[in-house]
């Protein structure tokens, strides 16, 4: 999946996806850290992360969700990052995914997620939308216009 994304020249999403994964045996470890270890650093928060797996083992796909937002990813970033590998987009799995996701978020306590995307991404703008997400607003960050959505987990 990394080989794949890398090939495409597009930035990987969630940041996870971007983190050394060398020694995965580590790289899992860090990310179970990441879930339950305090975090003390201003832009991290604690974090758990999912993959999507077919039957046949091929990840396509993965999620992060953040326990709760700081300031910086109040602004940027929200509670969910997703992405789906380069050849497993447009099949449903965005939207199964941010379903998922969407659920073990409610099982975090957390009643109201916030996503984000770049204005011109219009997949994310679309799948967050088919989810239930709504507008809040728009905001300028590093050079990009972010959209920024709610969406209501108990409903």
């Amino acid at each position: 999946m990394i080989r794949e994304w890398e090939a495409a020249g597009e930035k990987m999403e969630p940041f996870v996806l971007r983190m050394d994964h060398s020694n995965f045996a580590e790289y899992l470890k860090i990310l179970h850290d990441m879930k339950v270890q305090p975090t003390g650093a201003k832009k991290t928060v604690n974090s758990s992360t999912y993959w999507l797996v077919n039957g046949s083992g091929e990840v396509l796909g993965a999620v992060n969700i953040r326990h709760r937002l700081n300031e910086h990813l109040l602004k940027i970033g929200g509670h969910i990052g997703i992405g789906i590998r380069p050849s497993a987009r447009r099949l449903g799995y965005g939207t199964r995914m941010l379903e998922m996701a969407m659920g073990k978020a409610k099982e975090l306590g957390i009643e109201r997620l916030l996503l984000t995307c770049d204005e011109h991404n219009d997949a994310a703008r679309k799948l967050i939308e088919k989810c239930g997400g709504m507008l809040e607003n728009k905001t300028f960050f590093s050079g990009k216009m972010i959209c920024r959505y709610w969406i209501d987990v108990v409903r």
